[in-house]
């Protein structure tokens, strides 16, 4: 035979035993491991109703029973025949269960998160009066009495004349002064407060949010705001001016005067032209008239007449009046589409959703899904700062800034939010994003960005911030979602 043969023959009966081997299903080994440790009644599981579950002690032979120590070693001798169904039954439970096929339908989204019910209301209405006035009302809506600590917020460089209800004007930090009423609200009850600031500058609109706080000042029941601006004089009205006074009637007036003038001219130089040439002829014919008539007159032909043209002067000076009028024209209309640009309109993305909006403290912004209101920011000392919100130590000069923020979801759908998208931008340009665990630990652990905004819901919520250095955060940048334009908001 030869040798190809022979290893073609050894390799059909390698690969055929190999076929053999996997054909054979692999036999169970829990089994023996169940017979030789059985385990625990309140782990085994139970049998089914149509097979009666055997007696504890069956294994073990009546006559010599060992002590209730010694359970454990006849284990290893061989059970009885009437057992053994059981034991290949524990086999088969104890064998890993293939996973469950994926759900048909999705799973539920998460349930959009609810405010909590207010306790303590406030409203902030502007009066018409030639000084800013505010007027606040703030309402107990529970069946108890609650102390709360009302804190109103004055513009910058601005200084109160009347506080009423017992209030203290204080300095906020840097120029920024703040008004605080301590107060104790029966059940049910509204108490109407008000102060009134010095005579500003007229046409200048002074904001003052208004917070009511918990007796200890550290977490917000409810913030309003209002805006109070003097009534400014009824503009005069401006005449506009008319026809013959406006430059693009001028300049077209003026044009068409340059053309006449020059028709006029050409007309006039046409015409004096044809009376010489005329005397000149009569003058010659006279002469010749007095040679007398022996002598026949030739024929003389008459002279070619060329078409008169203007003069290039005439026409190069009306190219550049039209020409002049034109680019006025233009240039004018040009200016005025230019002027009414408004300039202080924020560029928008192709990338981006909505407008970014820019506004003061104090004042509703607007973006694509949410509305924000800074109502107030405090920052603690230098170095007060705990861990950060991953875990980290803070900075050595580290410190915790604390917004309180309205937030309304102005649209028709629960809307979600990210702890990543809320920053606060430093003097020198750094940029810092919430601290969540300090921001858990201000709302008293619960996880403001853990659910969605139901639709139309509001809450007033503190928002924390750890930076560094001396100078506080100078602007918030606050966003519903990573593509939306966001509201920029300046600190004072």
């Amino acid at each position: 035979m030869p040798a190809s043969t022979r290893h073609h023959r050894a390799l059909a009966v390698f690969v055929h035993c190999l076929g053999i081997l996997a054909a054979v299903p692999a036999l169970p080994t829990a089994a023996p491991e169940a017979a030789a440790a059985p385990r625990p009644p309140a782990s085994t599981p139970q049998p089914p109703a149509s097979t009666p579950r055997p007696p504890a002690a069956t294994p073990q032979p009546p006559a010599a029973a060992p002590p209730p120590t010694a359970v454990a070693p006849p284990a290893a001798t061989p059970a009885p025949v009437g057992t053994r169904p059981p034991v290949a039954m524990v086999a088969r439970v104890t064998e890993p269960t293939p996973p469950s096929a994926p759900p048909a339908m999705a799973p539920p989204t998460r349930a959009p998160a609810s405010a909590p019910p207010q306790q303590v209301t406030v409203a902030v209405a502007t009066e018409s009066s030639p000084a800013p006035r505010y007027r606040i009302q703030v309402r107990n809506v529970s069946n108890s009495p609650l102390e709360t600590t009302v804190r109103q917020e004055l513009p910058p460089g601005s200084s109160t004349t009347a506080i009423s209800g017992g209030g203290r004007s204080s300095s906020a930090g840097g120029s920024a002064t703040e008004v605080t009423w301590r107060l104790r609200l029966p059940a049910h009850s509204t108490t109407t407060l008000g102060t009134a600031l010095a005579a500003t500058a007229p046409g200048r609109p002074l904001t003052a949010p208004t917070c009511a706080f918990t007796s200890d000042g550290s977490r917000p029941y409810d913030c309003a705001t209002a805006t109070w601006q003097a009534a400014a004089a009824p503009p005069a009205e401006v005449s506009e001016a008319p026809p013959w006074r406006r430059y693009p009637v001028l300049l077209a007036g003026l044009a068409v005067l340059l053309l006449i003038s020059a028709a006029l001219v050409w007309v006039w130089r046409r015409r004096r032209g044809r009376r010489v040439t005329a005397a000149a002829l009569s003058t010659g014919g006279g002469a010749e008239g007095g040679r007398g008539t022996v002598y026949p007159r030739p024929a003389a032909p008459s002279p070619v007449r060329r078409r008169r043209t203007p003069p290039v002067w005439m026409l190069v000076g009306a190219a550049v009046v039209v020409l002049a009028g034109v680019v006025g024209t233009a240039g004018w209309t040009a200016t005025r589409q230019v002027a009414a640009i408004d300039t202080q309109k924020q560029p928008t993305s192709g990338a981006w959703v909505g407008t970014g909006v820019a506004g003061a403290m104090g004042v509703p912004l607007r973006e694509s899904a949410f509305e924000f209101t800074v109502y107030r920011m405090t920052c603690g000392a230098p170095g007060t700062a705990g861990k950060t919100g991953g875990g980290g130590a803070a900075p050595a000069n580290g410190r915790r800034c604390e917004a309180t923020v309205g937030v309304r979801n102005v649209t028709g759908d629960h809307q979600p939010w990210h702890s990543e998208l809320q920053r606060a931008y430093l003097p020198d340009g750094r940029w810092v994003s919430t601290d969540e665990s300090a921001t858990r630990t201000a709302n008293l652990g619960r996880d403001v960005f853990a659910d969605p905004m139901a639709a139309g819901t509001r809450m007033v919520l503190p928002l924390v911030f750890t930076v560094d250095g001396r100078d506080p955060p100078q602007q918030l940048e606050l966003r519903s979602g990573v593509f939306s334009a966001g509201v920029r908001v300046q600190m004072p």
